[in-house]
């Protein structure tokens, strides 16, 4: 892959991801959250399945990576998916698409009690304040007008919701670092943990009647919109953003490809404002600023005119 089309990968997985809140959006219309849930992993699981034996790799199959796929489908998806979906039950997806960017302020924190080299220094400090300092704004809009729909309290448990599947993210992302740098290749550890995570919420979806849940939906119970959108998640915004993913991180490096962050809560906000009419206000604008300021503190290097300066001068 040329640098020219990893960056157009780039952008094409920034939509696709920032896109993703926006189906949700539209899927909880109809569809309890774990079955949108298992319909979207289960879609994915499928594909990663189908690409990982193509490669000629395997699961794993001794209790080590068994293990590992297992702690990685359900903190790193299946719940991170769960509260996702039912958050965006009680609130609008452009205010989830914002408050998914603290998973990059959670992984800091994770990272620092279990990588030696990932320790929090003044600058990733600075950064964690003013990330955490939007979110505290955006909690006071459920106290605001801006709340229609559903109470207050449900609003604000919905934002909560959200900031949880990012605390997970973290966790699951921090592990998965760990299991990857000696045991499972990254497209393996994608495709099992989506398996697992299919296998979960198939369970949980079909005997949710049995403990007061509600039945899943026949597909030709869901409208062609509802319908559209739970096929879509799973097949563009998980399965085929999986692939551009690992092909970024191969062509451009990690620390470039997780840049797709910044751009995530902007898709959000659009679609949402656009074909959702979900209302925007200062609080909304004045912390995803925050959240994203926060993560380019934290992320981006503010030295790069000495380094220009020392290259310069010894060229």
């Amino acid at each position: 892959m040329s640098k020219k089309q990893a960056w157009l990968g780039f952008w094409i997985l920034s939509l696709v991801w920032g896109s993703s809140y926006f189906f949700i959006r539209i899927g909880v219309e109809q569809l309890p959250p774990f079955q949108l849930v298992f319909m979207r992993t289960g879609v994915a699981a499928i594909g990663l399945n189908i690409v990982i034996y193509a490669r000629g790799k395997r699961l794993p199959t001794d209790w080590r990576g068994i293990r590992d796929l297992i702690v990685l489908g359900v903190v790193n998806t299946v719940i991170p998916f769960f509260l996702i979906t039912w958050g965006e039950v009680r609130i609008e997806s452009s205010l989830a698409s914002v408050l998914q960017g603290t998973a990059a302020l959670f992984t800091l924190i994770v990272a620092h009690f279990l990588f030696v080299d990932e320790r929090i220094t003044w600058r990733k400090l600075i950064g964690l304040l003013v990330g955490f300092c939007g979110v505290v704004i955006l909690a006071g809009r459920s106290g605001s007008e801006v709340v229609t729909n559903v109470s207050r309290t449900m609003h604000l448990l919905g934002q909560l919701a959200i900031v949880g599947a990012s605390f997970c993210y973290a966790l699951g992302n921090t592990y998965g670092r760990k299991a990857m740098q000696s045991r499972l290749a990254p497209i393996v550890t994608a495709g099992g943990a989506m398996t697992v995570a299919a296998v979960v919420t198939g369970i949980i979806t079909f005997t949710a009647p049995l403990w007061g849940g509600p039945p899943p939906l026949g597909l030709r119970e869901l409208t062609p919109r509802v319908l559209s959108a739970a096929l879509t998640l799973g097949l563009l915004n998980t399965f085929v953003a999986y692939l551009i993913y690992y092909s970024l991180i191969a062509a451009l490096g990690s620390a470039r490809t997780s840049m797709v962050t910044y751009v995530i809560p902007v898709v959000g906000i659009l679609l949402g404002t656009i074909f959702l009419h979900e209302r925007v206000d200062a609080r909304l604008i004045i912390a995803a600023v925050m959240i994203i300021g926060s993560i380019a503190i934290v992320n981006l290097r503010f030295d790069w005119w000495r380094r220009r300066d020392v290259s310069t001068s010894t060229a």
